[in-house]
């Protein structure tokens, strides 16, 4: 009796030696899988992010290219800093700008990085929902604004003998001429209205009109880009937000 008394005490010894143990490979398992999905997530982010890196600098590259290689005449005068060239830098720059910052940030593990990264894609999305609202609600105001600044852009380009192709590539690429019509170009001169359709058909369709038309066929296309678009913004922010709290949670701090 006195046997069975001091084994039974060893015996529940066992089981919850053995529970623990069972409790702590449980644990160390899941761990292991989430060290496992959150290294998957880091290296999924620096990929993502070199290639957009990469993008932002060929699209720089393009910008310098096209200012040393061609003249441009701004299509809205009232906004001339406003050209093809110059586009393309400002995109380029806040490309190249952000995804360094999501890459790094990733690689290194530095909640600074990434907290920034966070904050850079946060603004553009208020910046493109501000955009949004704007067309939607002063849609007629700003389409005759555009209307205004391509008339007295047009009327620029008249007088400088085709030493710009702002006017010469719209007009080749949608098979139009002037902004509403062709009538638009108030010279005579073939040689200056900047693109052979004009010179063979006065009555060409204007560009603005050819645009306006495109985008209304286009709007499915357009909605598709624009939520692939959004969502990549909302994936960067979900993943370098996930990183930014693993790092605060492990006390990594501001690794170098």
């Amino acid at each position: 009796m006195l046997k069975k008394m001091l084994e039974t005490p060893t015996r529940e010894s066992e089981r919850s030696q053995g529970r623990a143990s069972v409790f702590i490979q449980a644990r160390t398992t899941t761990a292991k899988n989430k060290m496992s999905c959150l290294k998957c997530l880091k290296y999924t982010m620096c990929v993502v992010n070199f290639i957009f890196f990469l993008c932002g600098a060929a699209i720089f590259g393009l910008g310098i290219y096209m200012s040393i290689t061609f003249k441009y005449l701004s299509l809205f005068p009232a906004l001339s800093a406003i050209n093809v060239a110059n586009g393309l830098y400002v995109i380029g720059i806040f490309v190249t700008c952000v995804s360094f910052l999501g890459f790094l940030g990733a690689l290194k593990e530095n909640r600074c990085l990434l907290i920034s990264f966070f904050i850079l894609l946060f603004l553009l999305m208020l910046a493109e929902l501000t955009v949004a609202c704007l067309l939607l609600f002063y849609e007629k105001e700003i389409d005759n604004f555009i209307e205004s600044e391509l008339m007295a852009s047009l009327a620029k380009n008249e007088g400088v003998n085709n030493s710009t192709i702002d006017w010469k590539i719209i007009q080749e690429t949608f098979d139009c001429c002037g902004v509403n019509n062709a009538s638009d170009w108030k010279t005579s001169d073939p040689e200056k209205m900047s693109s052979p359709i004009c010179k063979d058909n006065t009555q060409q369709t204007g560009c603005y009109t050819k645009l306006k038309k495109w985008i209304e066929d286009n709007l499915l296309g357009t909605g598709i880009a624009v939520i692939i678009i959004c969502s990549i913004e909302v994936l960067g922010m979900c993943f370098s937000m996930t990183l930014f709290c693993h790092i605060s949670k492990s006390g990594l701090g501001y690794k170098l």
